[in-house]
């Protein structure tokens, strides 16, 4: 008895010829992006801003959603609130929480109030609010300085990773794909990127590591076109390069139809893990689309424009009748 399928085990499109429109909805996506990222920049969290740490623990379970809202009835431009576990902090379980506040920015304070007297008026108010219903066992202040270092770190990083990934797919097939891989995952990271800043939802350490878990990702279905296109080239030696890929997408455009879905079925669950976890699983549920978009209309469709990869091609028709 044949298995149900939702979708065909083939497709027969011509993606090809809808490339041109393709590269018109991805070039805005690409100029927006831009323009975001250049005039209005990120909503930077905490993790890039600088901020005030502090880790308290209770005689008793703590009510977090109770918490979160007694810490930000302060008004702190943002907080972050989550359980902490180890130690005497499993006894009993979700007793102790680590409360990350990003201070008011020093243009708000009154004149002659430096930096650090904001962050301890920070330490006072929470205090102030949660009593002494908590134990305070530790705070600590990062600065605008060390922030802006993680900032730059996370920048590189990314930038290396993608760099890095073109390098191993240039040696791995040959320089025409490494140079698709760089503009394919380049342009995954910075659309992604540019939703964060047209949004605006807070730019933070996860952030950064989604950024860098959709590069792999990304590169992972571009690879897979590329290996895919590289067995056809020796298999069909007589056709060209345009039905090369046409042939080679829709032999497994199933297969990332059904990779990508799997993928977002399993990170749509994190949505509803807090504020911690939502930016992360938007963030990889964007790039899904995005990179799924680009392996096939950047990656592939580049190779067209780029000298003839294992020499040049035969015409289409001729490919066609000789097959």
């Amino acid at each position: 008895m044949p298995l149900l399928r939702f979708i065909p085990e083939t497709t027969n499109v011509n993606f090809v010829k809808y490339r041109f429109a393709a590269f018109g909805i991805d070039g805005l996506l690409l100029v927006i992006s831009l323009i975001s990222i250049f005039w209005h920049g990120f909503n930077l969290g905490i993790d890039f801003t600088g901020g005030v740490l502090m880790n308290v623990k209770s005689a008793q379970v703590i009510d977090i959603s109770k918490m979160r809202a007694d810490v930000n009835s302060l008004g702190f431009p943002e907080s972050q609130l989550q359980y902490a576990g180890g130690g005497d902090c499993d006894k009993p379980v979700n007793s102790c929480v680590m409360i990350r506040v990003q201070p008011k920015d020093i243009k708000n304070v009154k004149a002659g109030v430096d930096q650090n007297e904001a962050d301890q008026a920070v330490v006072s108010a929470i205090k102030g609010k949660l009593g002494s219903s908590v134990q305070y066992r530790s705070t600590e202040v990062v600065g605008p300085k060390v922030s802006g270092e993680l900032l730059n770190d996370g920048i590189l990083a990314t930038i290396l990773a993608v760099a890095m990934i073109s390098i191993y797919v240039a040696v791995r097939f040959e320089w025409q794909y490494g140079v698709g891989a760089l503009i394919a995952t380049g342009h995954d990271v910075l659309v992604t990127a540019g939703f964060f800043s047209v949004v605006g939802l807070d730019f933070n350490i996860n952030t950064v590591a989604s950024l860098l878990l959709l590069a792999g990702y990304s590169i992972n279905d571009t690879v897979v076109v590329f290996d895919r296109i590289r067995e056809n080239r020796r298999k069909y030696k007589r056709m060209s390069l345009i039905d090369m890929i046409n042939l080679s997408t829709n032999q497994i455009a199933t297969r990332t139809t059904l990779v990508s879905a799997a993928t977002a079925l399993s990170v749509i669950p994190l949505l509803f893990g807090g504020p911690v976890l939502f930016n992360f699983s938007v963030a990889i549920l964007f790039g899904i689309v995005v990179g799924t978009f680009s392996s096939t209309y950047v990656a592939a469709m580049l190779l067209l424009y780029m000298p003839a990869v294992g020499g040049s091609n035969v015409d289409s028709k001729e490919a066609e009748a000789t097959a």
